[in-house]
């Protein structure tokens, strides 16, 4: 054996040994990590399985629930002679058949959902639907085992359905028109202020609840709202607080607008009257006044938040907008008498102030405003 050969032996004996070492060491750590993941996955499962088990005890109190709810309406329509005793008894009947029809068909569902999880080696592949996870859930539209609310975001299992008879009825209002004061002594068509489209603007929220149980013909309306009234002012005049009267005097200059503006929160209470279309269903009834002819007269009172003045003027060619807040004795509290004869959702507006506009003064000034109200409902 040469001296090269001998020397070449060693090494390749021990280039041998390195690799084989490294690839059982990399076998060893593969084994680790796949021992791990089959932990996890096997981890995972398990929490699924207990969460669909769940699932079940939540199942059966819906349904429950539901089924309390169906004889409680069942009940109303007995109470109110709709149906007959014999009548109320089949439906009851038949409510009970439903519920527990639902109650066997989910829980094989779920029978079925498990199994699955206990079968697969490869859980993160399952995907199925849960019924229900007790967790958030967005519904938009509905029908009858669901909630009056068009669009809701919530546990399903507070998604209530809709109630045999509701009474109350919410809806946002929304208001615009003319806008100027009444003056003692003076006639509206000698007012120094001129009226504008958007002289007045309401923006609320309101409720109206049914007085009667067997009619709709009378309902009182009744809310939070805030209002904006807006005075324009003519012939280059502007508002001035002098010694505590507020006074009408000329701008030193030409002035190209002046606007005062107060901002009230009220809340209205409105007798509302007038016809209603009856929506029977098996579940529930309705009265709608969609397209109906209505009446309102009542009032509002609350608190004035804020008053305003706004001049824009030219200076050496610099346009300029000053605004004025505070200090023209505005009265603190507000209220008024209102009223709106409308057809569905649109109607014909008018409020008037009964307080007047400054507080203390020689001559009241009164806020007057008519338009249009939408009752967005």
């Amino acid at each position: 054996m040469t001296t090269i050969t001998r020397l070449l032996i060693p090494l390749a004996l021990t280039f041998m040994f390195t690799v084989v070492n490294g690839q059982t060491k990399e076998v060893d750590s593969v084994k680790t990590d796949t021992s791990e993941v089959v932990k996890q996955r096997n981890a995972y499962k398990e929490e699924q399985i207990e969460r669909l088990k769940a699932q079940k005890k939540q199942v059966e109190e819906q349904e429950r629930e539901y089924l309390k709810q169906d004889i409680e309406r069942i009940n109303k329509r007995l109470d109110a002679g709709v149906i007959s005793a014999a009548e109320a008894e089949k439906l009851k009947g038949a409510a009970a058949q439903l519920r527990a029809e639902n109650i066997a068909d989910k829980l094989l569902i779920i029978d079925k959902q498990i199994a699955l999880w206990q079968r697969t080696d490869k859980p993160y592949q399952v995907d199925m639907p849960d019924l229900d996870d007790g967790g958030t859930y967005i519904r938009i539209g509905g029908d009858e085992e669901t909630s009056e609310a068009f669009i809701y975001i919530g546990e399903r299992k507070y998604d209530k359905p809709k109630k045999y008879d509701r009474r109350t009825t919410e809806d946002v209002v929304f208001a615009f028109g003319y806008n100027n004061a009444i003056i003692d002594g003076q006639s509206l068509g000698d007012s120094p202020y001129e009226s504008s489209v958007f002289g007045f603007v309401e923006l609320g929220y309101a409720w109206k609840t049914r007085i009667f149980n067997n009619t709709n013909f009378w309902r009182v309306k009744y809310g939070f709202s805030f209002q904006w009234n807006k005075l324009r002012m003519e012939d280059n005049n502007y508002l001035v607080n002098n010694n505590d009267n507020i006074e009408l005097q000329q701008f030193p200059i030409d002035v190209d607008k002046v606007k005062f503006r107060t901002t009230n929160l009220v809340v209205p209470v409105h007798l509302e009257f007038g016809p209603s279309k009856k929506i029977e269903r098996d579940t529930y009834y309705r009265y709608s006044t969609r397209n109906q002819l209505k009446f309102g007269v009542g009032g509002y009172a609350g608190l004035n938040i804020g008053s305003m003045q706004k001049l824009k003027y030219e200076v050496d060619n610099n346009r300029i907008e000053e605004k004025q807040r505070g200090g023209f004795e505005v009265s603190p509290f507000v209220y008024g008498l209102s009223g709106y004869v409308a057809w569905g959702g649109i109607g014909i507006y008018a409020k008037y102030d009964l307080n007047p506009i400054f507080k203390n003064q020689a001559v009241d000034q009164n806020n007057f405003s008519v338009g249009l109200r939408f009752d967005m409902d």
